[in-house]
């Protein structure tokens, strides 16, 4: 049960890190939804359960949440009613006095907790898009509420000895009912289920200091990552910057209080885009620090002390480390595998970036620069190399991605080739913040299947990166429908200014609608394996497979169109984009297969190791993997790794290169097998998007492709042959 209900809890959101810059015009119901939610923060009122939309069904289609409605005080009462519930529905089928069967155990299961998966799938989402210091308070006091929710159901003997009874006749069942069972009782097992009573009192103990300290871990990021924005008062050292982006600064200055002034915010990632056209070097290594070394004193020990309690708990529940239990359950298996996939790579790699090194150097002697290349150098070096390479002008690229041509002439249109399903813009249903817009989705038929949300800028309370949750989770079962909503951070710019986005945040938006597909998507009967509810090394697999459809021509050719003109992007420009879309791959495969490894480094620590220095074990940790560079830092340092430290990938951040193996092989196969056609479309829709984890994963693809994945896909897609 912890995996379906507190997920979201934990920080497990799809996440991947995008950037850029845009701006749309707020739908006509986003405007008018704005009045309540997302003034949350200011205008509580107090909490009357008698009128707390939280507690019935949304009235909504396909129960979407009521955001119209729900006020800040209302999620506190909704989450203990809804943990009272289920506890009680839950003790009803432990103390059951009929001899245990899969209907009155395993299927009456997973229909408990309507209210609070209603609560959770409401509130988890704010605190990702709008929070503020109100929003964590509510956080920090309903995550140990559901930690300890969680311990009271997967830690119940009763309730197991039923599981375990059924399992036991696993053989009489089939297809979805089997899968469901084996994985209940695998869950149950993996939380200590079969531990001794002093081992699940310990159990409860570390489960309780792992959820405060990464949700610790998490908030502080939010509020070190704005503390740490670069201010700039002078305009002068913006030379390289378009005017546009200037503009987005002072915008951002000005929303912060400080009119006059620039303001430049972080992403997540330890590189900043700003610096790829920023001249002044000064202010490229003042972002860089002000990046790299955020929530280090706070976080710092968080980091520490998070990998330490892991170590322990693997140690009870019988493995030698932390990665050996996580990966247990995923893909990979076993710590070997992923560093025996790594370490192929990693030589590659290095050697790969060494020759980028080469080329930047150059250019910086020919230029008469004096200093080494240092990290803060290497991405405005980069670009240069990259414009004098391909003579290609970043700033002309984006003028043919404008973010409404690639969402809804782009993206629609690729699925819509693929399965056949079709958008269309909801003006009618409450969101959040003004800046998210509505669709609901159709089969070819007609049929409505689902809602998605798009929610695509940068704001305050906004975490970093990019993801997909889900309000509502596909399955029969309980006759639900998906309500589905992407999340990305590209920044505005300012009023007026054209909503033009990077190529870089092209394909992030193809990529988190692959994660919205394998939500929209699912057709299973079981709640607990719906939608994206699969391991961490296969979750990414779906939604990189639509990467490649950004650059698809005749995808290219639908949506890349001027912004001012309604032209398509040149021939010319377009393959020099295309080519210079693998430049630069060995710094962007370095820095993530650095980051990695320190993941797994991390995670590989046996029980009882003290850890004195975080910046002394990220250093051995490089070394010892041959990615220790002194211009390509891992793409997340550890204070503010909030993959593995306040989400859901500790020991799985390799999970994005095991999984880009598997969609750039299926990519492969579709396109020597005719591409983008609704045959192939629906039988990767059949085999991959609509079985959730109905089916082993390992066996989805073979009933895709006929055959295991191959790696040579992944080397070609990042340039690396």
């Amino acid at each position: 049960m912890r995996k379906s209900l507190i997920a979201l809890a934990v920080g497990a959101s799809l996440v991947l890190t995008g950037c850029g810059e845009t701006q749309t015009s707020p739908s006509k119901n986003a405007k008018q939804a704005d009045t309540k939610v997302a003034a949350a923060e200011t205008k509580a009122v107090p909490a009357d359960t008698l009128n707390n939309p939280l507690l019935v069904k949304s009235s909504l289609q396909y129960e979407a949440p009521q955001y119209d409605k729900i006020q800040l005080d209302h999620y506190l009462p909704a989450f203990k009613q809804g943990i009272q519930a289920q506890a009680d529905e839950i003790a009803a089928i432990a103390n059951n006095s009929d001899a245990p069967t899969f209907d009155n155990t395993i299927v009456a299961m997973e229909k408990t907790g309507a209210l609070l998966r209603r609560a959770i799938g409401a509130f988890f989402n704010i605190t990702g898009t709008i929070s503020g210091e109100n929003v964590r308070a509510i956080q920090s006091e309903v995550i140990p509420l559901l930690t300890a929710h969680g311990d009271n159901i997967d830690l119940n003997p009763q309730l197991f000895a039923r599981v375990e009874a059924v399992y036991n006749n696993i053989d009489k069942l089939t297809g979805e009912d089997k899968r469901l069972t084996e994985l209940t009782y695998k869950g149950f097992v993996r939380a200590g289920a079969k531990l001794d009573d002093a081992q699940k009192a310990k159990v409860r103990e570390l489960n309780a200091e792992l959820a405060k300290l990464t949700n610790d871990f998490g908030q502080n990021l939010m509020k070190v990552t704005k503390d740490a924005a670069v201010i700039v008062e002078d305009k002068a050292q913006l030379v390289g910057l378009p005017d546009t982006k200037i503009a987005s600064l002072a915008a951002a200055a000005e929303a912060a209080g400080m009119k006059g002034k620039y303001l430049i915010t972080l992403q997540n990632t330890t590189r900043q885009p700003i610096m790829t056209s920023l001249d002044n070097r000064e202010l490229r290594e003042k972002v860089w620090q002000a990046s790299a070394n955020r929530g280090m004193d706070l976080n710092g020990p968080l980091a520490i002390r998070l990998a330490e309690l892991r170590a322990e708990k693997a140690k009870l529940m019988g493995y030698p480390n932390w990665a050996t239990y996580v990966l247990n359950n995923q893909m990979a298996k076993t710590p070997d595998a992923v560093l025996t996939m790594l370490g192929d790579m990693a030589p590659k790699i290095v050697a790969k970036n060494e020759l980028e090194a080469v080329e930047l150097k150059a250019l910086m002697s020919a230029s008469g620069v004096q200093h080494d290349l240092k990290p803060w150098d290497w991405t405005y070096y980069a670009e240069k190399v990259r414009a004098q390479k391909y003579d290609l002008d970043e700033s002309e690229v984006r003028n043919y991605f404008e973010i409404n041509n690639v969402l809804e002439k782009g993206i629609f249109y690729a699925l819509e080739r693929q399965f056949g399903i079709t958008f269309k813009e909801r003006n009618d249903l409450p969101t959040y913040h003004p800046d998210v817009r509505t669709y609901e989705v159709f089969e070819a038929d007609g049929t409505s299947i689902g809602l998605f949300y798009a929610d695509y800028f940068a704001r305050e309370g906004k975490r970093g990166g990019a993801w997909m949750n889900a309000f509502v989770g596909q399955n029969h079962l309980l006759g639900k429908k998906p309500v589905i909503v992407n999340v990305m951070n590209i920044p505005k710019p300012a009023e007026g200014q054209p909503a033009l986005v990077s190529f870089n945040n092209v394909t992030t938006m193809f990529h988190e609608m692959g994660h919205g597909m394998h939500g929209m998507l699912s057709d299973v009967k079981y709640p607990k394996l719906a939608g994206t509810a699969v391991s961490r090394d296969y979750v990414e697999f779906p939604s990189q497979f639509q990467e490649d459809w950004a650059i698809h021509p005749d995808v290219l050719a639908n949506y890349a169109k001027h912004y001012q003109t309604g032209e398509s992007i040149p021939q010319d420009l377009l393959n020099k984009m295309l080519a210079a879309n693998k430049f630069n791959q060995g710094f962007d495969s370095l820095e993530y297969v650095a980051a990695a490894l320190l993941d797994m480094e991390w995670h590989s620590i046996a029980p009882g190791t003290k850890i004195e220095s975080l910046a002394d074990f990220e250093d051995k940790a490089l070394r010892k993997n041959g990615v220790k560079s002194d211009y390509v830092p891992p793409r997340y340092k550890s204070n503010y790794f909030a993959h593995v430290f306040a989400g859901g990938y500790s020991a799985g951040y390799y999970a994005y290169m095991w999984s880009e193996v598997l969609a750039a092989d299926a990519f492969n196969y579709m396109a020597k097998n005719g591409g983008l056609t609704r045959e192939y479309g629906d039988k990767i829709r059949e085999t991959i998007y609509s079985k959730g984890n109905s089916i082993d994963p390992n066996q989805q693809y073979l009933n895709f492709k006929g055959a295991k994945p191959e790696v040579e896909g992944l080397l070609i897609r990042r340039g690396l042959l």
